[in-house]
C-alpha cells in the first residue's frame, strides 16, 4: 500500500468514525454542529481525493476537536442519567413509605426526603465539582518530559505574503520541535538526577530547560498571536490600557517595533502585563530567556531570530517587523490580556 492509499484509508476511517459520532448525538437529541462533527464531515465531503500534508494536518486537528467536544457531551449525558436514576429510586421509596404509614408518615417522609435530597444534591454537586477539577488538572497537567509540539491554528501558507509557507513550515516543524525535544530531555535528565541523587550536571540541564522551555512557550504564544485576517488595532479594554500606558496606539506600535529591531543578536520583543505595577510594558529578550523580566505575563511576542524571516527578508529585520503587523491577531492578545489582568500583586 503506497502513501496515497494509506491516506485514503485513514480519511475513510475518519469519515466512518464521524458518522458514528453523529448518529450517537442524534439518538441523544444533541446537535452535531455543537460538537463540530458536521464541519468535519463537510470538510471531507468537499475536499476531494487529493490530500496534501497540510490538509491531513487540518483534518487531524478537526478530529481532535470533535473528540474533545464529544467527551464533554458524553460526561454531561452520564451525569444526567445518574441523576435521573437516583431521582427514580427516591420516588419509588417515597411512594412505598407513604402507602404504608399514612398521612403522618408521609409528612415525616417528605421532611426526610427534603433533608436527604438537599444533602444529596450538595454531595452530588461537591462530587461533581471535585471530579471536574480532577479532570481539568489531568487535562492541563504536563508530566516532566511529556511536552508536545502544538498544532498551528492555520495552514503553513495562511500568512502569505507577509510570512512565507517555507518559513512557517521550517520554523514550526524544525525549530519549534527542537525546543520541545530539548525541554523534554532536560526535564527527564533532572528527574533522573533527583532519583539517583546525582546533581553533578544539574547546572547544565537547568540552563537547557530555561533555553528550550522559553523557546517552546514563546513560540506557542507566537503562533496564536498571528492570524491570516489579523492586523489593525486591538479593541476594548486592551486598547484603553495601551493608550493609558503608552499615550496612543501609534506610540506603542513604534516603541514595540524599535524594541524588536534593536534586539542584540537574536531574540524576541514582548508586550507584557505586570501584575506588580498593574500596567503594560515592552521588553526585549536575547535568545529566549536572557535580559527579560520576571513577574510579568507575555501578551504579544515577535520572534526576531533569523530563522523567523531570513529566507524571505534576508537581513532586513525591519521589513519583516513592519510586515508582521499585518498578521497580528489582536483578539488573541485581548483574550490573554483579559486573563492576565485578573492577576494583580501588591504594588511596590
Amino acid at each position: 500500500m503506497n502513501e496515497q492509499e494509506r491516506i485514503q484509508q485513514y480519511v475513510a476511517e475518519v469519515k466512518e468514525w464521524g458518522k458514528q459520532v453523529e448518529q450517537i448525538l442524534l439518538q441523544r437529541g444533541e446537535d452535531g454542529g455543537d460538537c463540530r462533527v458536521d464541519s468535519l464531515l463537510s470538510y471531507i465531503e468537499h475536499h476531494g481525493d487529493a490530500w496534501t500534508e497540510d490538509a491531513i494536518y487540518e483534518l487531524q486537528r478537526m478530529v481532535d476537536e470533535v473528540y474533545e467536544k464529544a467527551l464533554v457531551f458524553q460526561q454531561n449525558g452520564q451525569s444526567a442519567i445518574r441523576q435521573e436514576e437516583s431521582g427514580t429510586e427516591e420516588r419509588q421509596q417515597t411512594s412505598i413509605g407513604q402507602e404504608e404509614n399514612g398521612i403522618e408518615e408521609r409528612q415525616q417522609t417528605a421532611v426526610r426526603q427534603e433533608e436527604s435530597g438537599t444533602e444529596e444534591r450538595q454531595q452530588t454537586a461537591s462530587e461533581q465539582e471535585e471530579e471536574s477539577e480532577a479532570e481539568e488538572r489531568q487535562q492541563t497537567y504536563v508530566a516532566a518530559g511529556r511536552h508536545v509540539l502544538p498544532p498551528l491554528p492555520y495552514s503553513y501558507d495562511a500568512l502569505e505574503p507577509h510570512i512565507s509557507r517555507e518559513i512557517m513550515r521550517l520554523h514550526h516543524t524544525k525549530h519549534h520541535q527542537s525546543y520541545v525535544d530539548g525541554l523534554n530531555k532536560a526535564e527527564k535528565m533532572m528527574k533522573k538526577a533527583r532519583e539517583t541523587n546525582d546533581y553533578e550536571l544539574l547546572k547544565h540541564w537547568e540552563r537547557e530547560a530555561a533555553f528550550h522551555g522559553s523557546g517552546h512557550y514563546l513560540h506557542t504564544i507566537f503562533w496564536n498571536n498571528m492570524h491570516p485576517k489579523g492586523g489593525g488595532q486591538p479593541r476594548g479594554e486592551l486598547l484603553e490600557q495601551i493608550k493609558r500606558d503608552f499615550g496612543s496606539f501609534e506610540r506603542f506600535k513604534r516603541h514595540f517595533t524599535e524594541a524588536a529591531k534593536s534586539v542584540e543578536g537574536v531574540g524576541w520583543a514582548l508586550l507584557v502585563w505586570s501584575p506588580r505595577s498593574h500596567r503594560l510594558e515592552i521588553l526585549q529578550t536575547e535568545k529566549h530567556q536572557f535580559m527579560t523580566q520576571w513577574d510579568t505575563i507575555p501578551l504579544l511576542v515577535i520572534d526576531v531570530w533569523e530563522h523567523a524571516y531570513y529566507l524571505q527578508y534576508k537581513n532586513d529585520r525591519a521589513a519583516y517587523i513592519n510586515s508582521w503587523w499585518n498578521v497580528v491577531h489582536w483578539r488573541d492578545v485581548e483574550e490573554r490580556f483579559e486573563q492576565a489582568r485578573k492577576l494583580r500583586w501588591k504594588p511596590f
